[in-house]
């Protein structure tokens, strides 16, 4: 008898860009809903201010250059400009912790091989726009010092160009957007803390670590009342902003102190509730308002050409356009080849080019890196801001079209998604392994068939098989 050789099973390939869990789903439709109320009102706010910007410049100027602030014992005597820049936006990038921490705990981050690829797709798309924007500015004439400014992606300005433009992109492409978006804020506040901030001073920001230890501990506690937190927040940002480092860090680590696991009999953790009051006012207000202070920049011929003829602007719209597309689809598509991660049969890598493609569109954190890299040259802020509407608007277009070639594919896919047959506001496609759910909808079609053909509908033999009930009629072979 001879020795047969091992049989090996296939190692299963683990799914990428498949169905999401149905909590996962509530969650991120209920996320991206408000998002995208607030992406349509970013957009508004970003037209505004470049109509106001050119019509009436000297007015918007003196609206920025506003003083309003105590100038003791913290200097907060700051320009509107830079109470949007240093306040608002703080409330931006607290939900973005909050959003951090949960996908840490609960979300898509929680595994390795989950948060392999939107993570490196993340650092990819980091990374190739700063090394691009570095190489065009590396000769004489260059500003190597913005090389952060293409490196962020804005899900509100995406979600808001989604709901323009009517595309029905499935659950999983945009959950993959939202966990890519958040990952790029980390890394974003990590560039600004290290690379942009200056002049720290050290019994300000130990102050407001204490602070920071302080809110920890109290949380921890399971001390509530926004009366005890908030003024607590306010003193923390007040003292980072007097620091040096950039107020807004001070949000990012508020956010990633909460609890954003359950316990006990607990709905929602107390970060998902804190995040789900938070996240109106910050899509709602905070970033429009901010977006209305930052994007005013004079549009004209002169000032397009510069767009594409100087080395700083042209390697921002190069950056967006060119290397965030590459950056996301060309790392996420190594690392699932050498994770034998298998695409979602459902959809083709091309779905997620054009995701890439969208998510090239950085709007509120390239505005604030842009007046962060070039504060001390307002010229250059400007064309860099001009540069990072066009390199966003030219994104936008790009995957409009991209998306729109598939997107009756996609509607069918939001349909078989949404599909609940029964009324019980849960997903069909959640329940198709019940044998509870097989049996209503068994029962549903027989007594529509019984009405359609008129011979009755047979309801209480079927109600009883539906409850697992005996037949009780005469007859019946057991």
């Amino acid at each position: 008898m001879t020795d047969q050789p091992p049989v090996h099973e296939p190692t299963r390939r683990r799914q990428f860009l498949g169905r999401l869990s149905l909590p996962e789903r509530t969650f991120v439709t209920d996320a991206l809903r408000t998002e995208t109320v607030g992406g349509m009102l970013l957009l508004a706010a970003a037209v505004v201010a470049l109509i106001w910007a050119n019509v009436w410049p000297h007015g918007y100027e003196s609206l920025l250059d506003y003083k309003i602030g105590p100038s003791a014992p913290l200097h907060l005597d700051l320009t509107l400009a830079n109470w949007a820049k240093d306040g608002l936006l703080t409330i931006f990038f607290f939900v973005a912790g909050i959003e951090l921490k949960r996908e840490f705990v609960a979300g898509e981050l929680r595994t390795p091989s989950a948060a392999a690829l939107p993570v490196i797709a993340a650092i990819c798309g980091v990374a190739l726009p700063a090394i691009l924007f570095a190489l065009i500015n590396s000769g004489s004439g260059g500003h190597p010092g913005g090389w952060a400014i293409p490196t962020a992606t804005d899900i509100a300005f995406a979600l808001g160009v989604l709901a323009v433009v009517g595309s029905h992109l499935p659950s999983a492409l945009r959950a993959f957007l939202l966990t890519l978006a958040v990952v790029d804020d980390l890394i974003a506040i990590l560039i600004i803390a290290i690379f942009y901030s200056s002049g720290i001073k050290f019994w300000a920001l130990g102050l407001a670590f204490a602070g920071l230890v302080l809110f920890w501990f109290l949380h921890r506690r399971g001390v509530k009342g926004w009366y005890l937190f908030v003024p607590l927040a306010v003193v923390v940002w007040a003292l980072m902003h007097e620091s040096g480092i950039h107020a807004t860090v001070a949000g990012v680590a508020m956010g990633l102190m909460l609890r954003c696991h359950r316990e006990g009999d607990e709905k929602h953790s107390p970060g998902e509730h804190i995040e789900h009051l938070v996240r109106p006012l910050s899509a709602g207000l905070a970033v429009p308002v901010f977006a209305l202070f930052a994007a005013g920049v004079t549009i004209s011929g002169p000032a397009l050409r510069e767009v594409f003829t100087q080395a700083a602007p042209l390697g921002i719209v190069i950056g967006l356009l060119v290397g965030k597309t590459v950056g996301i689809f060309g790392g996420t598509w190594l690392a699932a080849r050498f994770t034998r991660a298998e695409l979602n049969p459902q959809l083709k890598w091309a779905d997620l080019f054009a995701v890439s493609v969208l998510a090239g569109i950085g709007f509120t954190v390239s505005l604030l890196i842009s007046e962060l890299a070039f504060r001390d040259d307002l010229t250059l802020a400007d064309r860099s801001k001009t540069a990072v509407l066009v390199g966003s608007l030219l994104c936008a277009l790009i995957a409009t079209v991209l998306l729109k070639l598939r997107n009756r594919h996609y509607r069918a896919l939001c349909e078989e998604e949404d599909r609940d047959e029964d009324g019980d506001g849960i997903p069909d496609v959640y329940q198709q392994d019940d044998p509870a759910w097989q049996a209503r909808t068994a029962h549903a079609a027989r007594t529509a068939d019984a009405a359609d053909t008129g011979t009755g509908t047979g309801t209480d033999a079927d109600a009883d098989a539906v409850r697992g009930l005996p037949d009780e009629r005469p007859g019946t072979d057991r």
